[in-house]
């Protein structure tokens, strides 16, 4: 079966974009495993699948697969290449967009300037949002915010501020990013028990009220070279700790990002490019894929 694709990226953080509005993708866990490997396959953080809508609001549908091949609840980066994607393939003129997420809607809208401006929605803060056990777990509060500490099974204890924006994140802020032990603790946060379905580990240094460095452990994929859900939670955080202010620049490893919130809404603005377009065997991809991992 040949599929149609194109490699996107969103300042670093890469995708496999897939029309399923055209051609009929049968997507598996283990088909987003074989196109994501970076050796085997075509390479990406995360799979990307447009596809038409079941919600009577929306112009499409859009699914998110992480590299290990879970499905995911939302993409912000990802959500970005999609508007592009869309209008690029000629499967919609309609600016603004309006997608369907696994957790309801998002508004996008690509800019002249070669940007994209995505309204993420609502944010929540309590435990259950990300699926936390507090459990003997004692919290402290920093302004508008709550913290929670996680010790962690290498010896180390973290503070967490708890965001969910429509996936989970866990932000803690440190001094130095380029020196954070993101190898280390990210993978123990993203995969802590106490977390029932998982999180994304952001590391975030405030530079000044209206600027951050971050780095993001993301689950199901690692640390990419940006998440832009990661940068909304961190300013998010930031701003409920009192420690910035929006409008917020997320200088990212990928690239910068452009956050704002005003309480309630969170917006994101930041580039979509296509890097190439082409097609692919997927049963031959995913038979060498097997192949590779068999041994």
């Amino acid at each position: 079966m040949i599929w149609s694709f194109s490699k996107m990226h969103g300042a670093g953080n890469d995708f496999v974009v897939l029309d399923g509005v055209r051609q009929s993708i049968d997507m598996t866990p283990e088909r987003a495993r074989a196109l994501a490997h970076r050796q085997f396959g075509i390479g990406a953080d995360q799979i990307l699948l447009v596809e038409a809508p079941s919600h009577p609001e929306a112009d499409f549908r859009y699914r998110i697969f992480n590299a290990d091949g879970t499905e995911v609840e939302h993409c912000g980066n990802g959500a970005r290449c999609f508007v592009r994607f869309v209008h690029e393939q000629k499967l919609s003129s309609r600016n603004p967009l309006k997608a369907e997420i696994a957790t309801g809607l998002i508004t996008l809208e690509e800019a002249d300037d070669a940007t994209v401006t995505v309204n993420m929605g609502q944010t929540r803060f309590e435990p259950e949002a990300v699926a936390f056990d507090t459990s003997d777990l004692q919290s402290t509060r920093d302004h508008d915010d709550t913290l929670w500490p996680l010790p962690l099974s290498n010896g180390d204890t973290v503070t967490l501020s708890l965001v969910a924006i429509s996936n989970p994140h866990a932000v803690q802020i440190i001094n130095d990013v380029a020196s954070a032990p993101v190898a280390v603790q990210g993978p123990l946060i993203e995969g802590h028990p106490r977390f029932g379905n998982r999180v994304n580990a952001g590391f975030m240094q405030i530079v000044d009220p209206h600027t951050i460095n971050l780095r993001v452990y993301e689950r199901g994929a690692g640390e990419t070279l940006a998440c832009g859900t990661g940068a909304c939670a961190a300013v998010v955080a930031g701003i409920r700790r009192g420690r910035l202010q929006s409008p917020v620049t997320v200088h990212t490893r990928g690239g910068d990002l452009n956050i704002a919130w005003d309480g309630t809404q969170i917006t994101m603005r930041g580039p979509a490019v296509t890097v190439f377009s082409s097609e692919i065997n997927i049963d031959r991809l995913v038979a060498q894929y097997r192949n590779s991992t068999a041994l």
